[in-house]
């Protein structure tokens, strides 16, 4: 049996495989701190904590087949800056992927390193992790002055399970410290931050072994020590290899916190003009390109706060919408916490427009998966811009559970749109798989695509109509860019 763990944005995820077969699931909520506008921070003890959480419910869930785990697969969240000095003590709260603070240091990255773009393959965005340790060093120098090691969410959890500091290319790539065709750090990058490659983890590919379960923590979770813990992967390649996207072609699109486009390729293709990331894959050799909104199915969560309904109750009303009222209802952009494709906007907010006194809350909740449909449809005209074009796409995260939103987003990117049996564990499940390789197991066999749940077929006439509203969609979005100043 081999154990996944993803360490998302808003929960903590595990589960067990047997014989290639999901047998367990567990996940434990996180929080997100946001102190100051912009911020966003999470503690890296909590993640431990949720972990050690996750970790008690299987065991027990289990019993004596939990003894039989044979590796260890992580995912997790990109980007974040887990900082720590050299007694090994983190240093201040992780600044996670949709923490925006750092715009100003983006253009001060992109003057000091003039092969950025070529070499990470992608703009230098706030989301990213070196513009957060600029910021950093010019507004908290005493804590950058201490600073010996940097990692990533995920690689954190490594170090505490085996005490190795290793992070695997796939989430390197997404710090723009890494040379991503040659898969190794780049020192002219590391230099532009006031960095040097001692301070990084070793790295590794995510399908190889990185590290073995300590005997304390072995003895706590009641496992043997020296299990096997993988390179693992950031959440979308983890994802990926979860759905069996691992080949030049493969496509899916997550809703989760944030919502990506990620298409597969066979070697470093950068275009970074259309603000697409181009990332290593969690499998050797192997490459990939996204498109990243920020908000998405947490567009959802925001409303059903805000409206103290559940997700499952606005979901049923908007099913029940006409298609007149479908028509009518306000249009949403979704960019609560900024944009990265294509407009690497981080000002960039969310609104409603065509409100009047007739609106109802269903027509709002229309509105807010529309409109998280139509930031995927700006995210697929920057890949087909940058040369990718699709087939077809998967469907994962938890936003997959919708029927609707399902087909609305088929609908809007004229796109047939598969889910799977499965698909709404995301990168938990890739890391699991992740874990299974690390142990030797075939790629052909491990990687296999999950049964298919549904396959959803574009509707030519809706697609048309939806066309209409999207072009309304970026009209307003160009108005609200236009009009800044004024605020």
């Amino acid at each position: 049996m081999y154990l996944g763990i993803d360490l998302g944005t808003s929960e903590l995820k595990a589960l067990v495989l047997a014989e290639g077969e999901i047998v367990a699931t567990c996940s434990a909520k996180l929080s997100v701190q946001r102190p100051h506008p912009h911020w966003a921070e999470q503690a890296p003890q909590d993640w431990w904590q949720a972990l050690e959480q996750t970790i008690g419910e299987l065991r027990q869930t289990l019993g004596e087949r939990w003894s039989a785990i044979r590796a260890i697969g992580l995912s997790g969240q990109m980007h974040g800056a887990v900082l720590m000095d050299s007694h090994h003590q983190v240093l201040r709260p992780c600044i996670l992927w949709n923490d925006t603070r750092s715009a100003a240091e983006c253009s001060e990255l992109t003057e000091r390193a003039s092969d950025l773009h070529s070499v990470s393959g992608n703009l230098a965005m706030p989301g990213f992790t070196a513009p957060k340790l600029l910021w950093v060093a010019r507004y908290e120098p005493e804590i950058f002055a201490r600073l010996a090691t940097v990692l990533l969410p995920k690689d954190y959890l490594r170090w505490r399970m085996s005490g190795e500091k290793i992070a695997d290319m796939s989430d390197a790539a997404g710090t723009l410290w890494l040379d991503v065709a040659r898969r190794d750090w780049s020192d002219s990058l590391l230099a532009a931050c006031g960095l040097t490659r001692d301070q990084m983890p070793r790295l590794t590919e995510g399908s190889q072994p990185a590290g073995k379960l300590q005997s304390d923590v072995a003895h706590r979770w009641g496992l043997p020590e020296g299990i096997i813990i993988a390179g693992g992967g950031g959440d979308n390649a983890a994802s990926a290899v979860g759905l069996g996207a691992v080949e030049p072609g493969d496509a899916f699109i997550s809703l989760g916190t944030s919502g990506v486009l990620f298409a597969v390729n066979d070697r470093f293709r950068p275009a970074p003009a259309s603000a697409v990331h181009a990332f290593c894959h969690a499998l050797p050799a192997r490459w990939h390109q996204m498109s990243v909104m920020l908000s998405a199915a947490s567009c959802l969560r925001w409303l059903c706060e805000l409206l103290n309904a559940s997700e499952s109750e606005l979901l049923a009303e908007v099913a029940a919408l006409s298609e007149e009222a479908q028509r009518t209802a306000p249009l949403f952009l979704p960019y609560l916490a900024g944009e990265r494709t294509p407009h690497n906007d981080p000002q960039a907010s969310g609104s409603f427009h065509h409100l009047t006194l007739s609106t109802q809350r269903a027509a709002l909740a229309y509105a807010v998966l529309e409109g998280v449909a139509f930031g995927l449809a700006d995210g697929l005209k920057a890949l087909n811009e940058a040369g990718t074009e699709l087939d077809c796409c998967s469907l994962t995260g938890g936003g997959a559970r919708s029927a609707f939103w399902a087909q609305l987003i088929a609908d809007t990117l004229d796109l047939p749109i598969v889910t799977h049996q499965g698909g709404e564990t995301g990168g938990a499940l890739g890391a699991a798989r992740l874990g299974w390789l690390a142990n030797g197991g075939e790629p052909q066999r491990v990687c296999q695509k999950p049964a298919v749940l549904k396959r959803y077929l574009p509707d030519a006439t809706r697609h048309h109509q939806l066309q209409r509203r999207l072009d309304y969609f970026r009209l307003l979005y160009q108005q609200q860019r236009e009009a800044r100043g004024a605020f």
